[in-house]
Parts: structure tokens; sequence; C-alpha cells
């Protein structure tokens, strides 16, 4: 008799929190967010409640976990030709995704079910991710003058960041675009 095969590593982890992922997705658009209970995901995903408990801690640790999925970008940021373009192109969908209803409650539930700030980092990281690309791009073009990521991070992710969780009145376009240009004119001494 032949040995079976081994699993690979993380499969049967990688599987249940897909499945505990997709539960959670389809329960919250067929019955709201408030209607959550982990039995209730648990029943959906085919798993045990101890197995989420085991995992995830609590359901807003889960909230968080899945939050932080949500919030990963699935696009890389438009390539217009320019830094200027780029990063102001970039900045726009970030605000718009960030400031939707569903981003805000993503960035809600992904700091609340969050002790250790891992998935905060997780999602600054995401952000920092896609500045880079727009500035590599730009570095690529043989572009000069462009300000470092973590200047990006602290000039136009921050104060939206800021603005979105704390004082969301005058959000918008103009905002941001007022931001990128600040950033860009710190980086040539303008």
């Amino acid at each position: 008799m032949s040995p079976k095969p081994m699993a690979r590593p993380g499969g049967r982890s990688a599987r249940v929190q897909a499945s505990v992922h997709a539960a959670v997705r389809e329960l919250e658009a067929e019955r709201g967010r408030e209607a959550l209970t982990v039995p209730l995901v648990a029943a959906r995903a085919g798993v045990t409640p101890s197995t989420i408990y085991r995992r995830w801690g609590d359901l807003q640790e889960l909230l968080s976990d899945v939050a932080v999925e949500r919030l990963r970008p699935d696009t890389e940021p438009a390539d217009l030709g320019g830094l200027r373009a780029d990063l102001t192109a970039w900045a726009e969908q970030f605000l718009d995704e960030m400031s939707s209803t569903a981003g805000r409650a993503y960035l809600r539930d992904a700091l609340l079910g969050d002790p250790d700030g891992g998935n905060a980092g997780q999602c600054s990281a995401y952000a920092a991710a896609q500045v880079d690309l727009v500035l590599d791009r730009a570095r690529e073009r043989g572009e000069s003058g462009f300000p470092a990521r973590e200047a990006v991070m602290d000039h136009v992710v921050a104060p939206v960041m800021y603005r979105i969780l704390f004082r969301p009145d005058g959000l918008s376009a103009e905002y941001v675009r007022r931001l990128v240009a600040s950033a860009l004119d710190r980086s040539t001494g303008r």
C-alpha cells in the first residue's frame, strides 16, 4: 500500500480562510453586517465555530482579516505617461475607494479587530507598494526630481486617511490634487 500524498503545506489553512472569507462576504451581502455571528459564518463556510475562534479569536478579528483582504488593490496604478498624472490618478482612485461607504467600513473593521497593528501595517503596505509602482515607472522613464515613497506616504496618503477617518468634510479630487502637487513641489524644491 503506497503512502497517502502529503497535503501541500498551508493547503487546508488556505482553503479554510478562503471559504470563511467568502461566507462573510456572502452573508454580509445577504443579511447585513449586524446579522453576522461566528456560528452563522461557520455554517456557511462548512467549518466548526471552534475553527473560527481558534484561527481568528472572535468575530471582530475575522472581520478585520476580511477587510484587509478587501482593501488589497486588485489592479496596478494607471500608467498615464508621467509622474504627476500617474500619482494624481492613483491618489484620486485611492480617495474614491477608501472614502466610499464600503471602503470606510473596511477601514474601520481592519483597525477595530487589529490588536497588534498588523492589519493596519498591511493596509499601509498595500498603499506603499502602489506608490512604489508609480515611482518606479517615473524612474524607468528617466524622470527626475520626484519624492521618495515615504514622502508620498506622509504628504498624500496620511492626510487622506486622516481626513477619511476623522474629518471627512472637504474630501474631494481637488484636495487630493493639491496634496500631490505639494508633495511633488517639495521634492523639486519649488
